[in-house]
């Protein structure tokens, strides 16, 4: 686990990063954020994407990035490229606040593994 301080300031440059390449002048939020990690999955960045394409790509990016913590793992990639996950760990009924940092935690650890941020 990444100390509170430490995620804050990883978080902040990570954002601020991502906004700066991808936000054209405003800040990304997490959602937008996870839908990033979710294209970049996906390997096709050129396509576009319809509105059931985007919650897919939000859900690719929460296995992918729940994979770290031993709650999803990888199982394949179907006809269509798409890679698909299964449940292998009951999630933690954790609250709002709880979710949002778990996930931001396991954001900058996927950018951190990519050497995207030091």
């Amino acid at each position: 686990m990444i100390g509170d301080e430490k995620l804050k300031e990883r978080w902040s440059e990570l954002s601020d990063k991502l906004s700066h390449q991808f936000g054209d002048g405003e800040k990304l939020e997490l959602d937008a954020i996870i839908y990033l990690v979710g294209v970049q999955e996906l390997g096709k960045p050129q396509l576009k994407f319809k509105k059931d394409d985007k919650v897919n790509l939000m859900h690719i990016a929460i296995c992918k990035l729940l994979e770290t913590y031993g709650y999803y793992e990888f199982d394949f990639v179907d006809e269509d490229g798409w890679p698909h996950y299964k449940n292998v760990s009951k999630l933690p009924a954790l609250k709002a606040g709880e979710q949002s940092v778990l996930m931001k935690e396991a954001i900058v650890t996927y950018f951190l593994e990519r050497g995207y941020i030091n």
